[in-house]
This record gives C-alpha cells, structure tokens and sequence, in this order.
C-alpha cells in the first residue's frame, strides 16, 4: 500500500521475495513454535539465495512473473491522486495591489515623525508610531463616547 494513497494496488513482489516467503513458510512447519529474529532469517535466507542455481531461481522467477502480469493490469487502471501544484510564476509587470489602511497610515505619518525627530532609527521611529497610533485611536474613542452621550442628552 502506499504511503499517500490507501487505494493504490500493492507492489508487485520479486523472485527474491517469494523465496523469502516460502523459506518462512518451511521454518514455521518445521519449528512451528519457535520465534526467530527477522534479522537472522533475513541473513539466512540471503546466504541459501547466494549459493542456488539459476535453475533453483527459475521457480520463483516464474512466481515473480505471474505475479507481474495481474499487477500491470491494475495498474493501467489506476489513477494516481493528483499531487502538490507547484507554486504560480509570479508576472513582474502585473498591477500592484492596492495598500491596506495600516500602510496608508505609515506612509502618511512616518516622514513627519523623521521631520520632528531626524536622529531617530527605523525602530525608534515604529516605537513613536505605535505611540501616535494607540494616542489616535483613544481620541477616536473618546470623541465617539462624546457624540454618543450628546445623543442621548
């Protein structure tokens, strides 16, 4: 099974691990209750597949290659879930977005700030912004409280 995909059909196995599956399959009637490491039984099976014949091998080649043959066919069918798209190629000469109130209040209240204080650094200068931007913000506040309790009167 893949690792992304739980419907894509399982891999189509190889000579090598039908023999491994046939010598697990021997060891367990032989030994049926005895527990061997895979690690041991791995390098076993790897030495006995070193020392046979190629006509030895021909048994589980032939498996492999039926094994192949129903695999290709489900793979044909198979349609894979459409991966991550790539990030968009961004046009240089495309119309510039247009700047979000913060911005339009920085560009609107930094030079004067530079202008009173020009010793001041771009982080002094952000600080003192900050400042000004909560002060306005309270006097909007306060002025909203007035015209409310006007209203009311």
């Amino acid at each position: 099974m893949g690792k992304d995909d739980p419907k894509k059909p399982r891999g189509k196995m190889s000579s090598y691990a039908f023999f491994v599956q046939t010598c697990q399959k021997e060891h367990k009637k032989k030994h049926p209750d005895a527990s061997v490491s895979f690690s041991e039984f791995s390098k076993k099976c790897s030495e006995r597949w070193k020392t046979m014949s190629a006509q030895e091998k021909g048994k589980f080649e032939d498996m492999a290659k039926a094994d192949k043959v129903p695999y290709e066919r489900v793979m044909k069918t198979y349609i894979p879930p459409k991966g991550e798209t790539k990030k968009k190629f961004k046009d240089p000469n495309a119309p510039k977005k247009p700047r979000s109130a913060f911005f339009l209040f920085c560009s609107e209240y930094c030079p004067k700030i530079k202008e009173e204080h020009p010793g001041l650094s771009i982080g002094d200068v952000a600080k003192k912004k900050k400042n000004r931007e909560k002060c306005e913000i309270i006097l909007l506040q306060m002025t909203s409280n007035l015209m409310k309790r006007r209203q009311l009167n």
